[in-house]
């Protein structure tokens, strides 16, 4: 789970057509990967003023899932605590960064940082609690102390 090879963003306009491309549901599902969530969470904060993630989110993971075939249920598609975990983490390492960086630089930082990792919700979560339907339907809170 964390061998994975980062898969880092050359500029400014590859997260763009990323966070775009999940607004109007044309990103193709092969580019939807983790360092595409965490690149689309991090252009929304700082491009997209007009959208309010901590509740659109869902709507727009949701949206984007059903237009390339996913499902959301209790078992696949959306998971709400991971989004969430995720959500105020890149908020975090955002106030962090200079504002000056460019994008590309801010979304690569953050996904070699250890909040962009694909595990590192588990160091607040046990697997159980975080895998759990509750979790995915809706916030659950950490159990774990970091």
């Amino acid at each position: 789970m964390t061998d994975h090879e980062i898969r880092f963003f050359a500029d400014d306009a590859a997260v763009r057509h990323v966070g775009e491309g999940l607004l109007t549901r044309t990103l193709p599902r092969a580019e939807w990967t983790h360092e595409a969530h965490l690149a689309s969470c991090l252009w929304l904060l700082v491009e997209r003023p007009d959208i309010d993630p901590e509740r659109d989110l869902r709507a727009i993971i949701s949206g984007y899932n059903e237009s390339v075939g996913g499902v959301n249920d209790e078992t696949q598609g959306y998971h709400h605590t991971i989004t969430m975990a995720y959500l105020s983490a890149v908020g975090g390492f955002l106030q962090r960064t200079d504002p000056a960086m460019p994008l590309a630089d801010k979304v690569n930082a953050l996904l070699a940082a250890p909040e962009g990792r694909r595990d590192w919700p588990l160091t607040s979560y046990s697997r159980e609690r975080l895998f759990s339907v509750a979790a995915r339907m809706d916030y659950v809170v950490p159990d774990l102390t970091s």
